[in-house]
């Protein structure tokens, strides 16, 4: 249950700490009052008979941006379980499920679960990676683009196409693919590894990219294998082509085990790319270094620390949910900052970092800039929390949502919705 029910009309919440870099400011945490009138947040003058309420150091933030995830594959652990927690048994597994479960009506529900579990959760814009070899390339993206429309006002949608870089060619299927992303508004997607002739598919990528006019958004280097580096040629390339429509990489876990002089040149060339990263520290650590009967030593966690260092545009997202490559998360953005602040050492590291989950992704996908100013939609996260050590000591599962003015009914979505699909 919310710890607060916020009386409805105009109001004055006083009494409020946000991240000052979410304000503009420099520091820790900054006092504000917020007045919500009309849907918006307004200047106090423009409501003068709002209620004010007192929400005692209460920590805010604007609803979160989760800039990375898995609606398609989201919620079918039940019936596809990885065999032994490994990224290859991730893969077999998703695979084999994808060709026997995956029709529209599937798919859909399991999306819808997933977004309203994030609604609930407080976050306004998603970028969705959707598996698109065909043929679920023409089953999955008609789907989200019906839930785009349905989802408009409330959680605001991006689509990329997921395919392997072996796949990405003239002569495959992959133009056709890219067509059907850029008539549903879409994002260019691949996954990244090495193969013989990567720079010349990479030339292709970007090339079609540009064509259509087309934002990018590619999986890179998920392994520990310290041979592996094909981030530094995805910068390279994108570079020489002069690219210069956005792209997002995603993982670039080896370079936690690349040498130090190469990691940081492959940095220097991402930060004059102007490339941005989203680092997945929950399913990395997940997979990464696991095998049977030996404790990981590695968890693949991406150079974090270094990227922001060179000006490089940093996040964090969600990933998976409930399916082979993540058993576990419920798209619940403040959880992915809980466990981002402990994994990847955040604290003692600066007082930006909580753009991380809010602005910095917003900036990355271009979505509509997240903001506590007058004018914006009042879509905020109210917590009980007072402090940092509050807020990650406890899940906030009592937090409240308040999206265009109103608070939101805050009930998840349960389980057993999903049962009639595990059969």
């Amino acid at each position: 249950m919310d710890f607060l029910s916020l009386p409805k009309g105009p109001v004055t919440l006083t009494g409020m700490q946000v991240p000052a870099c979410l304000i503009g400011q420099q520091g820790d945490l900054a006092q504000i009052e917020l007045t919500l009138a009309g849907g918006r947040i307004v200047s106090p003058g423009e409501a003068p008979q709002a209620a004010q309420v007192d929400l005692g150091g209460a920590m805010v933030f604007p609803a979160f941006v989760d800039m990375h995830t898995h609606l398609d594959k989201g919620h079918i652990w039940t019936r596809a379980p990885n065999p032994d927690g490994t990224f290859a048994g991730a893969l077999e597994t998703v695979a084999a499920d994808r060709a026997a479960n995956w029709s529209a009506a599937d798919v859909r529900s399991r999306m819808d679960f997933g977004l309203r579990s994030a609604w609930a959760q407080g976050t306004r814009a998603i970028r969705t990676h959707i598996d698109s070899m065909p043929p679920q390339d023409g089953i999955s993206f008609p789907v989200f683009a019906e839930l785009r429309e349905q989802w408009a006002g409330r959680i605001e949608l991006q689509g990329t196409c997921l395919v392997a870089i072996d796949n990405v060619g003239r002569e495959t299927f992959f133009p056709r693919t890219a067509r059907l992303v850029a008539e549903t508004g879409g994002v260019l997607g691949c996954v990244s590894y090495p193969v013989d002739d990567l720079e010349a598919r990479l030339v292709t990528f970007f090339e079609i990219a540009a064509e259509l006019g087309l934002a990018t958004d590619m999986h890179v280097d998920e392994t520990l294998d310290p041979t592996v580096n094909t981030l530094r040629k995805i910068a390279e390339t994108k570079l020489a082509l002069g690219f210069d429509a956005p792209l997002s990489v995603g993982h670039c876990c080896s370079l936690s085990v690349l040498a130090e002089a190469e990691a940081a040149e492959t940095l220097d060339l991402v930060a004059r790319a102007g490339i941005d990263v989203v680092s997945l520290p929950m399913c990395n650590m997940y997979l990464q270094d696991r095998q049977a009967g030996r404790t990981p030593r590695y968890r693949g966690v991406t150079l974090v620390h270094e990227m922001r260092a060179r000006g490089i545009n940093v996040s964090f997202a969600s990933d998976n949910t409930r399916d082979p490559f993540y058993a576990y998360g419920d798209l619940d953005m403040l959880e992915v900052m809980r466990e981002a602040t402990r994994i990847a050492h955040l604290d003692h590291a600066g007082d930006d970092w909580p753009c991380a989950f809010v602005t910095n992704p917003a900036r990355a996908c271009r979505f509509a800039a997240p903001s506590l100013a007058p004018g914006a939609p009042a879509d905020l996260v109210i917590t009980r929390a007072r402090s940092w050590t509050e807020l990650f000591a406890r899940p906030q599962s009592d937090r409240i949502v308040i999206r265009n003015g109103a608070q939101i009914d805050r009930s998840l979505p349960d389980f057993s919705e999903l049962d009639h699909l595990m059969r």
